[in-house]
């Protein structure tokens, strides 16, 4: 009985790698037959309708809030959200009309240095800034995202992203900054 088990055993193992290498090809086939795209194509990502956030973040948030105004339909809203705890953190982001992503950051947070490494993801301030309607923002530098700064009393604003220099001064220039405390 001992022998037959032992035997029972092998084929036991020898089935089980056969079957593993039966699903590794049948997915390769199925990698190489079913469509996919690996092209980046920002055309399926849903746009977000940031209005109803907007509202509840300008009538909240103790600094006029930044939302983009007469940007072309090309650039499509992805995301948005307003955290009314202790850093009342708005955020709205963008993919630009070449599908890169540009996002709008603002904070009444404290500790501006920890807010901006966070939302620029560890861009570098550089010594050169840039005056947008009449404000001097200081650029960032990143290898993964650049960001412009502006750091007014009471908040800072960050507009940050993949997309280059080009394109965050756009989104910049666009900024609507209002507060809304008739509630």
């Amino acid at each position: 009985m001992g022998r037959v088990a032992g035997r029972n055993g092998k084929k036991t193992v020898g089935s089980l790698v056969l079957s593993l290498g039966v699903c590794v090809v049948g997915a390769g086939i199925a990698y190489v037959f079913i469509p996919h795209d690996d092209s980046g194509d920002s055309s399926s990502v849903p746009r977000k309708d940031y209005r109803v956030e907007l509202l509840t973040a300008r009538r909240a948030a103790s600094y006029p809030v930044a939302a983009p105004t007469g940007l072309p339909k090309a650039w499509k809203s992805t995301s948005v959200r307003y955290k009314d705890a202790s850093n009342e953190a708005w955020h709205l982001g963008f993919l630009d009309p070449d599908g890169q992503y540009v996002a709008i950051e603002q904070s009444a947070d404290r500790s501006t240095a920890e807010f901006i490494d966070q939302v620029s993801q560890d861009a570098k301030e550089t010594s050169r800034t840039q005056t947008i309607a009449g404000e001097t923002w200081r650029r960032y530098k990143g290898e993964k995202y650049d960001a412009l700064v502006l750091k007014q009393k009471g908040s800072t604003t960050v507009v940050t992203g993949t997309a280059g220099f080009d394109k965050l001064t756009k989104m910049a220039e666009s900024l609507e900054m209002k507060q809304d405390k008739t509630a």
